[in-house]
């Protein structure tokens, strides 16, 4: 038996918006917050805890107009189209304040930006463009990161603290560092730490976890080929594929 309730996909009219830094908070040993706002962050919506925003940094010295939306596409004019990474949106609708938490590492385009970004800084970014809008009162549900997942597990943590009855929740977070566990720190779940990002670790954890016959939710993210393996533990048939999402949010070179 297998639940009938499946996360469902949702389309966001694609914009492009061109944001002001309105604070910059050193949120935790590994997390630059950069909160944005402006006249452009009207209408913006983001429905998915692990949605992905573009958000772009042009070189140094040089300016970047945002693309325009057309019938025929995406009009992006004339210059080098500046490079460009993936980030989950915190959007805080009560203060119309879009928070992004940047996980700071040495040779990062997006980390470097973040570090020394400063208020009146503005920012482009583009979406979300669709949301997997996933429902939070499964019974049973599996969430799997490294660093890079962390904003997003954050997302869905705090909305699962919200509800009325909360589901029985596995977190399990490999980091490199136990100081970045502090991003996680305040909010009242069970989480299990994997130290120095050890696959295999990983692995043997969950494999001494049950999944549920029905009513269950699995969320594994983190380098693509880590993913891969990971999320061959639960392609079964016992499993139902349509309530496991595993994604990459980078790839290792």
């Amino acid at each position: 038996m297998t639940s009938t309730r499946y996360p469902q996909r949702v389309r966001n009219e694609l914009r492009f918006r061109e944001l002001t830094v309105l604070r910059v908070e050193r949120v935790s040993a590994g997390f630059q917050r950069i909160v944005l706002g402006g006249e452009a962050l009207e209408g913006f919506s983001s429905k998915g805890f692990d949605d992905h925003s573009k958000v772009f940094f042009p070189a140094p010295g040089t300016a970047f107009v945002p693309p325009v939306v057309t019938e025929e596409g995406i009009d992006w004019g004339e210059g080098v189209r500046p490079q460009a990474r993936d980030y989950t949106p915190l959007y805080d609708e009560g203060r119309h304040e879009l928070m992004l938490d940047f996980f700071v590492h040495d040779g990062g385009i997006a980390s470097d930006w973040a570090v020394q970004a400063k208020e009146g800084d503005t920012l482009t970014i583009g979406g979300p463009r669709g949301s997997l809008v996933v429902p939070e009162d499964y019974a049973w549900q599996l969430y799997v990161c490294d660093e890079s997942g962390m904003p997003a597990l954050r997302r869905r943590l705090e909305a699962i603290a919200r509800l009325p009855v909360r589901p029985e929740i596995h977190a399990v977070v490999t980091v490199g560092d136990a100081a970045y566990q502090a991003y996680l720190a305040d909010l009242d779940f069970n989480i299990t730490w994997i130290p120095g990002h050890d696959e295999q670790a990983i692995a043997d954890h969950l494999a001494s976890l049950t999944v549920p016959e029905s009513d269950y939710f699995i969320w594994l993210t983190g380098e693509g080929k880590v993913v891969k393996r990971l999320s061959r533990q639960f392609d079964t048939e016992a499993i139902d594929q349509q309530l496991v999402r595993a994604s990459a949010y980078w790839h290792a070179k």
